[in-house]
């Protein structure tokens, strides 16, 4: 396995993905790993904060030097394989379970400096009770202990070594296969329409309201409550 060596594990820091983006401007190799126990500002996509009790999450950036394309697809079904067969992608790459979010990534890449870092927060131990009031309706857990973190990061390290290596058709395939949009009423912030799946491009293929469809390449996208 080519991704993992060398490892900086810190106790606590602000974001594994601060930490990795450094590392990379300061020419840190393909497949340095940075993990931490805890964040003090752990960040997702759009901006949000990522929140997770100390210990008891996977923190993982990984540095990139070479990467295929559908990275954000790809980084979404590795972290589909550590959280098992009943594990659902949320476009481009959140990970559900029942419905829950057990799992978010953060892409950030600066090709014209040859890097990009995969950042990956995945609730492995989180106790859904300790989440704050606001997250506890949508967040879910992979129900394992604490003690299991270093072996679900070793885990999540082969998975995306996999992903990293496939064709970009059997990408798209599992894709499909775990689409948890795929046929549901969704909105977004130029309209409203149903998932109708991704194209061979990895963009969301939404049909609208008179029955065409259009192609979203990226943005956020939300499961309209009817």
């Amino acid at each position: 396995m080519t991704l993992g060596r060398p490892r900086l594990h810190l106790r606590s820091t602000t974001s594994t993905n601060d930490r990795a983006r450094e590392l990379a401007t300061a020419g840190a190799p393909h497949g340095t790993v940075v993990t931490a126990g805890g964040q003090t500002a752990g960040r997702g996509r759009q901006g949000r904060a990522w929140v997770a009790p100390a210990g008891t999450a996977l923190l993982v950036s990984v540095l990139l030097r070479d990467w295929p394309d559908l990275l954000p697809l790809r980084a979404g079904l590795a972290v589909a394989d550590l959280a098992g067969p009943d594990a659902g992608v949320k476009w481009p790459n959140d990970v559900v379970v029942d419905g829950r979010k057990v799992a978010g990534i953060l892409v950030e890449a600066r090709p014209q400096e040859g890097w990009t870092v995969v950042g990956m927060g995945v609730n492995v131990a989180v106790a859904v009770a300790d989440l704050p009031a606001e997250l506890q309706a949508s967040a879910g857990t992979l129900g394992r202990p604490p003690a299991a973190l270093d072996a679900a990061l070793i885990e999540l390290l082969e998975a995306l070594e996999r992903w990293l290596a496939e064709p970009a058709v059997a990408v798209v395939g599992e894709f499909r296969g775990r689409d948890a949009l795929f046929d549901r009423p969704i909105t977004w912030a130029d309209g409203v329409g149903v998932a109708a799946g991704i194209d061979d491009a990895g963009a969301l293929l939404v049909r609208l309201v008179d029955g065409t469809v259009t192609a979203l390449e990226a943005g956020e996208v939300h499961v309209s409550v009817v």
